[in-house]
């Protein structure tokens, strides 16, 4: 399905907040004792404590196990002794009910509901030398029935794989979830779909120069972060990424001067706003009436000029088509839940955009959704809009862009298992 709606989408970005301290840096290795498994939740227990500004350098672990890898032909030897550490000692009610191992939580001090959490992604780097891509999502009836997942060698020099002998793929290396704990009443989250708190955006464009705004529900934010990931396509469509472990420095900064709904980012050519609602075409309308209401409050264009420019100047499309919700519903992934109204499905959606600056080439939105554990049906979309369009929204001449970026896709896992992305 292609779903085609002419949509622009603005976002505000507000400058850092200044620092009164030389920031610190924060060891923060995955262990059994300074990860979850699966979820994100208020209650939570910091596996660290960090001042508002300070860097976490932190290590994640792609979303397998040793007997995942070892199947798909990786040597003993080569996997993670952290991973084997976690896999083995995080059981039971310890894991769950998403698949994503996360590091943290990182307890921010200073940071309390109603705040936004900046999250600076200053570096990222690839922790092993191999990822691995499986085969399930959107038609799995491309799938050769028994075949492991792929294992996919990583040129770290190069920053490139080869898929095959002469399909050579370039390395970007980004976390697929990056959030807070949602707020307290909503206990304890699936890590698989995104929402309010960020979490599993799996969105491409978040590498390393950007920054991701995050609205906090909790005391201390309780950030976590992992599902690494060093190539992905709109869509990721067979429901996996090059999926790895990495390693980052992100510092995180809490903005008392920022109010959000949704989580917003920012990347070295276009700033990015979110939205979520468990229908993919409520979540696109939501996604543009945010974005008109953004043009009005701080650009002071009129609700009619708003939604005209955004109507002009930009497109989306379906970019995301595997991520499901398995929230708190006891029902397992394999059964069809039962009928309910449109407002009380288990599907779940997210829409993203962002506005170019003088120096940035585009303005864009995506918008995403997921469907049940029994349906295939929606997906994420995306939208752009050069930057030569929107003069008056910068409230200066703003010169064409050289050429027009994309907004990546949010995307993430259906039903959960050790291959999911």
């Amino acid at each position: 399905m292609r779903l085609l709606l002419g949509v622009g989408f603005l976002c505000a970005a507000s400058a850092a907040a200044a620092q009164t301290r030389t920031p610190q840096t924060h060891r923060l290795e995955a262990t059994p004792t300074t990860v979850v498994y699966g979820y994100y939740w208020s209650q939570a227990a910091p596996a660290l404590r960090i001042p508002s500004g300070d860097i976490i350098d932190v290590d994640t672990l792609l979303t397998n196990t040793p007997k995942g890898l070892e199947k798909a032909g990786v040597s003993e030897a080569r996997i993670q002794s952290s991973l084997k550490q976690i896999v083995a000692e995080l059981t039971g009610e310890r894991r769950g009910p998403g698949g994503h191992i996360l590091t943290g939580p990182v307890y921010v001090e200073g940071a309390e509901p109603g705040d936004v959490l900046e999250v600076r992604i200053l570096s990222i780097d690839l922790a092993i030398d191999y990822g691995y891509n499986g085969c399930s999502g959107v038609l799995p009836e491309n799938c050769e029935p028994g075949v492991p997942v792929r294992i996919v060698e990583l040129d770290r020099r190069a920053m490139r794989a080869e898929f095959l002998p002469g399909i050579v793929v370039p390395l970007r290396p980004f976390f697929g979830s990056l959030g807070v704990a949602p707020a307290p009443e909503a206990g304890r989250v699936s890590s698989n779909p995104p929402g309010r708190h960020a979490g599993n955006l799996d969105n491409r464009e978040l590498v390393a120069g950007s920054t991701l705004y995050i609205p906090v529900f909790a005391p201390g934010a309780l950030f976590e972060v992992g599902d690494g990931h060093v190539a992905q396509g709109d869509g990721e469509v067979d429901q996996t990424a090059i999926e790895t472990s990495l390693r980052g420095r992100l510092q995180l900064i809490v903005r008392k001067d920022m109010k959000l709904s949704w989580p917003r980012a920012e990347t070295p050519t276009d700033y990015i706003c979110m939205a979520t609602d468990p229908d993919l075409w409520i979540a696109t309308m939501a996604a543009v009436q945010e974005m008109v209401d953004f043009l009005v409050t701080e650009k002071h264009l009129t609700r009619h000029q708003a939604y005209q420019l955004v109507s002009i100047a930009g497109n989306v499309a379906v970019t995301q088509l595997v991520d499901v919700p398995f929230t708190s519903d006891p029902r397992p992934c394999g059964r069809a839940p039962e009928p309910a109204p449109r407002h009380q499905g288990s599907m779940r959606s997210a829409c993203a955009g962002s506005v170019a600056s003088p120096s940035r080439g585009i303005i864009s939105c995506a918008a995403a959704c997921g469907a049940s554990c029994s349906s295939r049906s929606a997906g994420w979309s995306q939208a752009c809009i050069p930057s030569a369009n929107v003069p008056q929204c910068m409230g200066r001449n703003v010169p064409p862009p050289s050429s027009a970026a994309a907004l990546s896709a949010l995307s993430g896992p259906r039903c959960m298992s050790p291959q999911d992305g």
